[in-house]
């Protein structure tokens, strides 16, 4: 046999283990039909001794082709040779011999230009294999050198399709020849831990110092379909299914080879629930056959009922095997416009759904009727989950980068304007894909109707001075106490100077206190008092316990004494996180009223602003049914925060009081996004007098009077339309109804406020729900929280 290659042994092709088996069969087989037959194989056999001596040469082997066939007929039956791919083979040879009618059929329609090789095949460790099956078959070792072995065969339509080799090796003997080294097991531990090194093996296994002997058997399973799915798998792993530009192709490649049609497209469409639409894929290569050249469509302009019924609702295939057929019956809706203008006569689309929630729809298209169908449709089964991944994997992808955009170009964004910010960072990404320039357009809501509400800490300035004053006053006559007895024990003058410093001190700070006179105290200590202090405690030891205790209280070395003070900034904080963390909770009842834009602040209590109106909200209808419930709801969720508040203070060591305030205004302004500021506010010079009014409007005062519109125990509606006046006074009807506002209702007119005149506003007592089932008036509350 010629050998293209080096091996340890020489080939050839015998038929000797072939006859052994029908002689031992011929010793127990009883039926006369098959001795006979057994005895006429035999009998051939011995009259054509060169099958059992060994053929050499390829020209032999085909000049007995028709006594190995005749040798081989139980092995290859003829009622099953047009389905089995098999054939006889020999070692690392591509020469085959004896095939089955579909393997010549296979090779026949892959052309004379093909060659019969495995996947990959490497033919330097060819010598390497062989002396491993001298290992295994004379030796009797069991090395495992196996590995999965593919061969992929072009159809002659030019579908590639794979197959998968298992070799059978009953019919191969292995024998020696004068020149074979007899291996010892410390030479074979050797060359196992050095199967690179080609020329240690070659020592020990010298060229052609082995005979092969006999023939193997080759089967081919068709594994087309499983191959093209890992594939498939492998492509949607390591690549984004909207950016990556080779996808497109690769897919296509997949989808041809598992449906077996050559010209076969694909295409896809995101599903978007919220709008409960189609939407197109950003890629450039890969088509939407429902959308053709738009971008959105609801689902009703796209496809008819009956695809949406299959498709969205119950997540099933939806096949048209005639598109011709199906544009009579659709009155040549968009898809079958579609189609039939790309020349496309059937289609499947397959629902990327997991769960019941469609994420998007796989577009398979064909140019010939019915050669896409219900029944093939089955084979996208298995292929639909890595679809989906990929899919889910893409937006999760897109959605990240999308946030990234908006993180860097707008910050934090409400989630109620999201989809506004999501539209611009989509189009910037998508020209930053194709390597353009995109400059962000402003992002401004028109004609949006606009609620503003604050709760606020009563004099929360006069409350934080009183506080720093007593800390002050605490902290001089502290220090008083230990001068005194200092010049009690020792009356040195320096003694009796530091406490008539500090008397001049603590007269100033009952007379009037600010922020110079803080600063002069804190002076008075580090630079006059604290050098005395030092000297006192290395002359009087006595006192050492007067100057611990006095050092104790003071914080982390500081001058000051601050616990008035940081106790007082303390309930503070702790309100105002109480609060904000309530009106969140309050925010989501109202996002269900109907979705608008939330934002709020914790100053010296909570402010808040809420922005409603149609262009805010992409997908629901406005009317002002729902702007009046949001309206209600406000002034329900100011007496709720009321009660909060006063709850806070039933065990704070420094009681506080609260006011609270709406801001009503009747007309429609616009926002927009300051990307300098990174935050909303109103557009235009007119709509700037609403900011003007909101900053001003808790200081207002009643006309004529010094009195604040804003008080202890009461909510404060400003408004400038009467409209609004009535408006509010239903829903303080109603909430006195339910005890939630009092009976004192007042109006008045307000003092201008920076320039804006004409502002008005209805003055309600709150409720209060305080440990008791009834309801109490603030007065009531004021005197079990004093108590």
């Amino acid at each position: 046999m010629k050998q293209n290659y080096d091996y340890p042994f020489t080939i050839s092709v015998s038929f000797e283990k072939v006859v052994a088996l029908y002689e031992e069969r011929l010793k127990t087989e009883q039926n006369p039909i098959s001795r006979a037959y057994i005895a006429s194989i035999l009998e051939y056999a011995e009259s054509h001794p060169k099958l059992i001596e060994g053929l050499t040469s390829e020209a032999e082997i085909d000049s007995y082709k028709d006594s190995i066939k005749i040798m081989l007929d139980d092995i290859f039956p003829n009622m099953l040779s047009a389905n089995e791919i098999k054939a006889a083979s020999i070692p690392f040879k591509t020469f085959i011999f004896n095939q089955s009618e579909r393997f010549a059929e296979i090779l026949q329609d892959a052309g004379d230009n093909f060659n019969f090789e495995p996947r990959d095949f490497n033919h330097e460790y060819d010598y390497l294999y062989a002396c491993v099956i001298i290992l295994n078959n004379y030796y009797g070792y069991k090395i495992d050198f196996f590995r999965p072995i593919y061969y992929d065969i072009p159809t002659k339509n030019g579908v590639l399709k794979t197959y998968r080799l298992f070799i059978n090796a009953d019919f191969v003997d292995i024998e020696p020849t004068k020149d074979a080294i007899d291996l010892s097991e410390d030479v074979v531990d050797q060359l196992i831990s050095n199967p690179d090194d080609i020329k240690l093996w070659k020592t020990y296994f010298p060229k052609n110092s082995w005979k092969f002997k006999g023939f193997t058997l080759l089967n081919l399973t068709d594994i087309t379909v499983d191959e093209q799915i890992s594939k498939l798998k492998s492509i949607l792993i390591n690549k984004n299914l909207g950016t990556d530009k080779l996808i497109p192709e690769q897919l296509t490649s997949v989808f041809r080879n598992i449906f077996k049609i050559q010209d076969l497209e694909f295409g896809f469409t995101l599903y978007n629930h919220d709008l409960k639409a189609f939407e197109i894929l950003k890629s450039e290569d890969i088509n939407s056959y429902i959308l053709g050249d738009i971008v959105t469509s609801e689902c009703n302009n796209a496809v008819c009922q009956g695809t949406i019924k299959t498709l969205v609702n119950q997540n099933e295939y939806f096949c048209i095997s005639d598109v011709e057929a199906y544009a009579k019956q659709t009155n040549n809706n968009r898809l079958s416009k579609n189609l039939l203008d790309h020349q496309f006569h059937s289609c499947i689309l397959a629902p990327v759904a997991k769960n019941g929630y469609l994420i998007g729809v796989l577009e398979i298209v064909a140019k010939q009727k019915n050669q896409l169908n219900q029944i093939n449709a089955i084979k996208l089964n298995d292929v639909l989950p890595y679809i989906y991944a990929a899919a889910e994997r893409n937006k999760i992808e897109a959605q990240n980068r999308m946030k990234a955009v908006i993180q860097s170009k707008y910050t934090s964004i409400h989630e109620s304007v999201e989809w506004r910010f999501e539209e611009e960072a989509s189009k910037f990404i998508d020209a930053e894909n194709k390597n353009k320039t995109y400059h962000l357009k402003p992002i401004v809501f028109e004609n949006i109707y606009p609620l503003y509400g604050q709760i606020d800490i009563v004099a929360s300035s006069e409350e934080r001075n009183k506080a720093i004053k007593f800390d002050l006053s605490q902290q001089l006559k502290s220090l008083k106490f230990i001068f005194d007895k200092a010049f009690k024990i020792k009356p040195l003058s320096i003694y009796e100077h530091s406490v008539f410093r500090i008397k001049q001190f603590l007269s100033q700070l009952e007379v009037n206190f600010t922020a110079d006179l803080e600063q002069n105290i804190k002076r008075l200590i580090q630079k006059e008092l604290n050098p005395v202090l030092t000297h006192i405690s290395d002359e009087l030891p006595q006192l050492k316990s007067n100057l611990d205790e006095y050092q104790s209280a003071l914080k982390h070395d500081q001058i000051l004494n601050y616990h008035q003070r940081d106790a007082y900034d303390a309930i503070v904080q702790k309100t105002n996180e109480k609060l904000a963390d309530q009106l969140d909770q309050l925010q989501n009842e109202a996002q269900v009223i109907y979705p608008h834009y939330f934002e709020r602040y914790k100053t010296d209590g909570v402010e808040h602003n809420l922005y409603i109106g149609q262009s805010i909200t992409k997908h629901k209808k406005f009317n002002s049914i729902l702007l009046q419930n949001l309206r209600l709801w406000q002034l329900e969720a100011m007496c709720k925060l009321e009660n909060t508040f006063y709850d806070l203070q039933q065990y704070a060591e420094i009681k506080l009081n609260a006011a609270s305030l709406i801001l009503a205004f009747n007309s429609t302004l616009s926002i927009r996004y300051r990307m300098d500021e990174k935050k909303f506010d109103v557009d235009g010079t007119y709509n700037a007098r609403y900011e003007v009014i909101k900053k001003r409007i808790d200081k207002a005062l009643i006309k004529n009077s010094r009195e604040r519109i804003t008080q202890k125990g009461k909510i404060a509606i400003i408004y400038t339309d009467n409209v609004i006046k009535h408006e509010y006074k239903k829903y303080i009807g109603y909430l006195q109804n339910k005890q939630i506002l009092g009976d004192n209702v007042e109006e008045f007119e307000l003092e201008k406020v920076q320039g804006v005149s004409g502002l008005k506003a209805i003055r309600v007592d709150v409720m209060y729900k305080f440990n008791q089932e009834k309801h109490i008036t603030y007065k009531d509350l004021i005197e079990i929280l004093h108590h």
